[in-house]
């Protein structure tokens, strides 16, 4: 079962593109990528940097650490065996983007 937790609006995301939000003391990273909005978990598996503070690159979540670069729907790591957390999102039609915690997405290699 999951449960949604309201975190943000679309108005936030489209200013900045990227926001870390805090939901029951984990971290996530949201961002807006060509009109829709991905969760991941906002600490990189690699080196444990914030990808919030990261970059997007060409419709992939890039880290700051060293340069992984994260499919945003999915969390696989481009050229690597690993994959970063992911969370599904509701957007609401007022806006506001919702984080559903309980269902927490790793696609296995």
């Amino acid at each position: 079962m999951t449960d949604w937790h309201d975190v943000a609006t679309l108005r936030d995301l489209e200013a900045r593109k990227k926001r870390a939000v805090a939901v029951n003391g984990q971290q996530i990273a949201l961002f807006w990528i060509k009109g829709r909005v991905f969760a991941l978990a906002d600490t990189c598996i690699h080196e444990q940097r914030q990808l919030s503070k990261g970059a997007v690159l060409f419709g992939k979540v890039v880290c700051p650490g060293h340069q992984w670069k994260f499919d945003p729907e999915t969390g696989e790591a481009e050229g690597q065996d690993r994959c970063q957390p992911t969370y599904p999102v509701q957007v609401r039609e007022d806006g506001t983007v919702s984080v559903g915690l309980g269902s927490t997405t790793a696609v296995a290699r």
